[in-house]
């Protein structure tokens, strides 16, 4: 009997420990959370700085999987920017290893072409060559926001050689995703994250792709999302892909995703370094390197214009999901998007 006690006493801890670790149909919040590193007076500091500094319209703090701190309208949905593509590389993972996408099948092969019509060495770039930002292809894309003003001459650069922030590449990408696994990129985002996550405001019928078609073949596919929906996607990233019970993608991709392609020298070199951060990337998430608060050992994020990001802080088991809604007119630059993520774990004492 006392042996039974002990075994059901064991899977309550186990059940109850993941049922703290993941939230369900709804969060978590941890009213406790001095007693786990948080320091009160500097989140009250912190509130004050994200009224006075920014202008995000809503934000969560997650530690161990429960939220230690909220800021604005965590609920509603809006645009996210260029968040959607470390998304979109998140979506990847499962037809990559399942063989359906091939990294290294080339736009040749794909029969990829565009108004601006490719050359020979254009479309000899690989998959894998695009999802880095590496393709080598200089062409406008279809909507705005990206560094394609700093892009060298076409045809000046290996594929696979030069690293350029260009929304052509990220486009293309979707678009290969569509034609490699004949699925929509948005049933794909419902299939394999907002169903299994129980994301608690996701709404199909807001996704809509963009793009001056005039210019460029391939529309961008927009997301959007709430706060405390991407706050899901970082933890499942934190998680190594895992979301209770069950792996939704794989640690090995995960691991890949977020692993140096370029290096944060490259990246300054090759465009205009906007913060006092240095920024890696990998398949479309970016690395938060040559750091020497501990805290930000092995932390990457999405980020999107305006002031929209996932980052996740695996050494400390932070999530911090931030988002600004352009259409109140608001924005924040870089530097400014950087500054609300330093401070977020600075109110962290525990180190």
């Amino acid at each position: 009997m006392k042996k039974m006690t002990t075994v059901l006493f064991a899977f309550f801890f186990i059940t109850t420990l993941n049922a703290q670790t993941f939230p369900r149909e709804d969060w978590t919040y941890n009213t406790n959370y001095e007693t786990n590193g948080w320091d009160a007076s500097k989140l009250k500091n912190y509130k004050q700085f994200l009224i006075d500094s920014t202008q995000i319209t809503g934000l969560v703090i997650v530690h161990q999987g429960e939220i230690v701190f909220r800021y604005g309208d965590i609920k509603e949905n809006s645009y996210i920017a260029s968040c959607r593509k470390s998304i979109l590389a998140m979506l990847y993972g499962k037809y990559v290893e399942n063989g359906q996408i091939k990294l290294n099948k080339t736009l040749k092969e794909l029969q990829i072409d565009d108004i601006t019509e490719l050359s020979e060495l254009e479309k000899s770039t690989t998959i894998n060559n695009i999802i880095s930002a590496r393709s080598g292809v200089f062409l406008r894309g279809s909507n705005l926001g990206d560094d394609r003003k700093y892009a060298p001459e076409r045809n000046s650069k290996k594929p696979g050689t030069y690293w350029l922030y260009n929304n052509w590449d990220f486009n293309v990408a979707g678009f290969i995703f569509e034609k490699e696994t004949g699925y929509n990129i948005y049933d794909e985002v419902e299939k394999q994250l907002a169903i299994p996550l129980h994301m608690q405001d996701w709404d199909r019928s807001l996704q809509r792709k963009r793009g001056d078609l005039t210019i460029s073949k391939y529309p961008a596919y927009h997301m959007w999302f709430s706060t405390r929906d991407m706050a899901r996607v970082g933890l499942l990233m934190l998680k190594k892909g895992k979301w209770q019970e069950k792996q939704l993608l794989s640690e090995k991709w995960v691991a890949e995703m977020t692993s140096q392609i370029t290096t944060s020298t490259e990246v300054e070199n090759n465009t205009l370094k906007s913060t006092d951060v240095d920024f890696g990337y990998g398949y479309m998430w970016w690395l938060w390197e040559n750091i020497t608060d501990n805290k930000f050992k092995g932390a990457y994020s999405a980020f999107g214009v305006y002031g929209q990001s996932i980052t996740i802080y695996p050494e400390i088991d932070v999530v911090v999901a931030y988002k600004t809604k352009g259409i109140y007119g608001r924005s924040n630059d870089f530097g400014t998007q950087i500054k609300i993520l330093k401070k977020a774990v600075n109110n962290f004492k525990n180190q």
